[in-house]
């Protein structure tokens, strides 16, 4: 129900409603297009697939991580008035706050599939692994969200200092250049990220290209250990929630 309200919420009163769903990708895309790929000359470094549909492969996991974890983050002080009012298992409010970014992301996807069909790149058997990426994405999601969550409510501090360090992130993960791009002895840094590799898996899935399994198990692998760490603490910090949010 809380996830129904967060959808419904969303695109209450906007005049484009749903639609802002399609076009805040698109046109993210399409500035890092202009940017990065004409004036950098990033198009060059990703021949021959076309920079934009390679940028869009990225941005589109990544919007779903951030817009979730920032969601999430925020979820229970968002959520004051039932937290001190009823009782209920706490932990509900961050994991259906990333029920709206979900949707986003679905709906996202339809934008990916016509950019490859207008700029004619060719489908591949590896998007058959598109749930287990997905899963892979919601455990990041849910371990950096749940623990953000929980420590937001106890320092306020987080709800400034979250857009700061997923905008860090941003660029420590290989959403608008490809990982050939960074030196070889540097790589295990965007394989430590819990979104990084799964994104550039992702990436390699739609493209067609070689899937390092390893990069995407070590993100994960680090999603889950996140998940953990989440959990922990906030099973620890939710007893308080009502005294202090």
């Amino acid at each position: 129900m809380l996830a129904l309200r967060d959808i419904k919420v969303r695109y209450k009163q906007a005049v484009l409603g749903v639609a802002w769903a399609i076009l805040q990708p698109l046109a993210m895309a399409g500035i890092l297009w202009l940017f990065f790929g004409i004036l950098l000359g990033m198009d060059e470094k990703v021949a021959p697939t076309p920079y934009l549909v390679f940028v869009l492969a990225g941005v589109l996991p990544w919007t779903l991580f951030e817009s979730a974890v920032t969601a999430s983050s925020n979820s229970v002080v968002a959520n004051a008035g039932i937290v001190r009012k009823v009782y209920f298992p706490r932990l509900i409010i961050p994991l259906a706050a990333a029920g709206a970014p979900l949707v986003d992301y679905v709906l996202g996807l339809g934008v990916l599939v016509l950019a490859m069909l207008v700029m004619g790149v060719a489908f591949s058997w590896q998007l058959a692994l598109l749930p287990l990426l997905v899963l892979s994405t919601l455990i990041a999601v849910m371990g950096v969200g749940i623990l953000l969550s929980a420590l937001t409510v106890a320092y306020r501090d987080f709800r400034h200092i979250v857009p700061f360090l997923l905008r860090l992130l941003f660029f420590m993960t290989p959403v608008i250049y490809p990982v050939a791009v960074m030196p070889e002895r540097f790589r295990w840094v965007l394989a430590l990220n819990p979104v990084g590799g799964t994104i550039s898996a992702f990436r390699a899935a739609a493209l067609g290209e070689p899937i390092d399994t390893t990069a995407w198990g070590l993100s994960t692998l680090i999603g889950c250990v996140c998940l953990g760490v989440g959990l922990a603490y906030f099973q620890r910090a939710q007893r308080r929630f009502a005294d202090i949010v």
